[in-house]
């Protein structure tokens, strides 16, 4: 487990950017005020406030004590030196490619999730003029060789979404250093608490807030670290320049969501272990894709890099989309809607749900069909889940038989 100041990691979730303030403050409070009194003129109040960054208040876009005791929080327990959170996951997403160039081009996984692919197809390319190149990871030779003298980032997602694959992030920072280029890594199926991208050597890490870390389906944020100061420093100054920041409010809900990340991960992961085993058994599964089990293809590589595997599930059901459709309607407890990582658990079909905008040759060429299901376990007594599942497949197994 990570050490943190002295501390294990369930210690500093419930401690990080929560220190007392002058008052006693056990919680940071919510600071609503979108701009702060000045003594004189240019003599912005706060230079000496931790929650600043040592930039003082002024107007909350720049900076807002609320939202820097997140930050603060957050960089602590990636185990980075800066924080820049945003107004979503894509937002955070769009703020790492802001610090390209037009012309640039970037080498990323050819299975990301859906909205991030769309972003840069969409308007990353088309707008700001920076190209995009998608391969298979996973053979490290096909990775050197797609390196252009053009490319300046290397992007990953590790799992991925919604295919779980994990990319060897030592190996790609390994090769990203011969031609200087960034490795950024979407952290956000591992959360903190179990992968820690920066310490294995990649420039910068995004997360989806809206996920594990905040935990509860009702906050909407994206967070970018790095230890590079001149990476943050540009950060700084886009997420103030285009000021696409979250609310203070938000921030409280994630700082408050975040104090409990590690008993809920602890309790999803169990269940999703039990659910992927009982799930691998069932004669309707072709295949199931979850880090824990050791038919994981990438077994060993997740267990090098991460400290544990996660709460996502992958599976493949016989029959298509209608069977697939029908599984999803049967499930009693999972809810079928997209997102993932909160308290509750989720169930979707991603070549509809999460991923339809990708195009259908590209998504069948990786894997990701109409066959596919992706469950994102929650905190629900374990028992309950494994019954619900099961009846599901069961039910649609008597359906698939009758149609053979």
């Amino acid at each position: 487990a990570a050490i943190i100041d002295g501390h294990k990691f369930g210690t500093a979730t419930v401690h990080a950017g929560c220190e007392l303030d002058s008052i006693g403050t056990v919680v940071p409070p919510i600071t609503l005020s979108t701009t702060f009194a000045q003594s004189f003129p240019g003599k912005k109040p706060g230079i000496d406030d931790v929650n600043s960054h040592g930039t003082g208040f002024f107007y909350s876009r720049q900076a807002n004590p609320t939202r820097g005791a997140l930050e603060r929080a957050l960089f602590k327990l990636e185990q980075a030196k800066h924080c820049c959170v945003f107004g979503s996951g894509l937002a955070a997403t769009s703020a790492v490619i802001h610090l390209l160039n037009s012309g640039d081009r970037v080498l990323a996984l050819n299975d990301l999730y859906g909205g991030t692919t769309s972003y840069f197809r969409d308007v990353a390319s088309s707008t700001h003029g920076i190209k995009f190149d998608f391969i298979d990871m996973s053979d490290l030779s096909v990775v050197e060789a797609s390196i252009k003298s053009d490319t300046k980032l290397i992007w990953l997602e590790t799992p991925t979404n919604p295919l779980l694959k994990t990319t060897d992030i030592a190996a790609i920072v390994a090769i990203a250093k011969k031609y200087n280029l960034l490795v950024a890594v979407d952290s956000t199926f591992m959360s903190p608490y179990l992968q820690n991208a920066l310490s294995i050597g990649a420039d910068i890490v995004v997360h989806s807030v809206t996920k594990y870390i905040a935990g509860h389906s009702d906050v909407l944020m994206g967070a970018v670290l790095a230890n590079r100061d001149d990476i943050i420093k540009r950060l700084k100054v886009i997420q103030e320049k285009v000021g696409a920041v979250p609310s203070p409010f938000e921030c409280y809900l994630a700082l408050r969501g975040l104090k409990t990340l590690k008993i809920r991960m602890d309790v999803a992961q169990s269940n999703a272990q039990a659910i992927a085993e009982l799930l691998e058994k069932h004669p309707m599964v072709e295949k199931v894709v979850y880090p824990g089990l050791k038919s994981y293809e990438q077994y060993d590589i997740a267990r090098r890099q991460t400290r544990g595997p996660g709460a996502m599930i992958a599976m493949y059901i016989k029959g298509g989309l209608p069977i697939a459709g029908r599984f999803l309607q049967e499930l009693k407890i999972f809810e079928l809607a997209v997102s993932l990582g909160a308290v509750e658990s989720l169930a979707c079909s991603p070549a509809i749900m999460t991923h339809g905008a990708v195009p259908k040759e590209d998504r069948e060429k990786i894997g990701l069909t109409d066959s596919l299901i992706r469950l994102s376990v929650g905190i629900e007594d374990q028992g309950d889940l494994l019954v619900d599942l099961k009846q599901a497949l069961d039910t649609v197994q008597k359906e698939f038989e009758q149609q053979q």
